[in-house]
């Protein structure tokens, strides 16, 4: 796969929720499962082992709310690479095609305490594209921001 260029994304939020609240929902899968992926989207496989080489596979499911695409599936599958509790999760993950993966990244979560109050940090590479990510590409800050939209409701 050709490597990629500026399609970086950083995304920073201060969340109403005490650190080991957000570290929570990252980390445990069926927390991460219920708010994981843009709107409209469920989560019906997830697989989230994080510690260091743990796996990840994610099968994001559009719903009606999707409209066309009601019933696409959208699978991920990655590893973390490391994971300091409370502080900071790397993991790759690849968005997959046909079985094959289209779209690869580094992700890199934060989180620093303030008071009753987590500030989390989102800072996603891509490392490397095909062709076929032009749609999930196009779509990667829209679906990062709603995915933590959707954090934030799950947390309140």
């Amino acid at each position: 796969m050709p490597q990629a260029n500026n399609h970086d994304l950083t995304i920073t939020r201060v969340l109403d929720a005490p650190l080991e609240r957000v570290w929570r929902a990252w980390t445990d899968p069926k927390e991460l499962q219920a708010w994981w992926g843009p709107r409209g989207v469920t989560n019906p496989v997830c697989t989230w082992e994080a510690e260091a080489d743990g796996e990840i596979e994610i099968v994001m499911l559009a719903g009606e709310e999707l409209g066309e695409l009601k019933g696409s599936e959208w699978p991920m599958n990655g590893q973390f690479k490391k994971v300091v509790p409370q502080q900071k999760l790397i993991f790759s993950s690849q968005a997959m095609a046909d079985g094959k993966p289209i779209l690869e990244n580094l992700c890199t979560v934060t989180f620093n305490r303030q008071g009753n109050k987590t500030e989390m940090t989102l800072n996603v590479v891509v490392t490397k594209v095909t062709p076929q990510a032009e749609g999930p590409l196009a779509g990667m800050k829209m679906g990062w921001t709603q995915s933590i939209d959707k954090l934030e409701e799950f947390l309140s």
